[in-house]
């Protein structure tokens, strides 16, 4: 495991200095579940949520919530996002996961913006369909793929 970046020698917080490091393509993907009822996806699928258009509002914030990464995670850079790209597919009988997909033309990264797009996009599930589903939940928010850095490319294995 390679050292903490985001402390000092002294164990104080601090911002990674990335003024030096390359401009180099960057691309994170991410994934996220929500697990219902059979009957709320049914409800999401038919269009029958009180709320409205549950999976293309779900689209929106997810992308929204990935352009203001940098303002929920401490320490984490601004980045310019090339693209956000979410997802939503109904998994029978009683899922909806979320592929989030950020690109940019960085010096850092771009994992956490794919995963604050995923994690929103879920929350935004769970409030439109709380009146019929009380008990939903988000789960497995994960990385699930990222290239380019110093690091290069991984994937992970199913």
């Amino acid at each position: 495991m390679s050292e903490l970046t985001h402390f000092d020698a002294e164990g104080k917080p601090r911002m990674v200095d990335v003024g030096q490091k390359p401009v180099t393509a960057r691309l994170a993907r991410a994934r996220a579940r929500v697990r219902m009822q059979p009957e709320t996806l049914a409800k999401i699928q038919q269009g029958e949520v009180a709320k409205g258009d549950v999976l293309g509002v779900a689209r929106l914030a997810g992308i929204m919530a990935s352009k203001r990464t940098h303002e929920l995670i401490p320490l984490c850079h601004p980045l310019r996002l090339d693209s956000v790209e979410v997802d939503l597919t109904a998994l029978e009988p009683d899922q909806v996961e979320v592929i989030a997909t950020a690109r940019a033309h960085d010096r850092t990264g771009v994992e956490m913006e794919a995963l604050v797009a995923a994690s929103a996009a879920a929350l935004t599930v769970y409030d439109m369909c709380k009146a019929v589903d009380r008990w939903m939940s988000v789960e497995a928010v994960e990385l699930i793929e990222k290239r380019g850095g110093k690091s290069g490319d991984v994937v992970r294995p199913d």
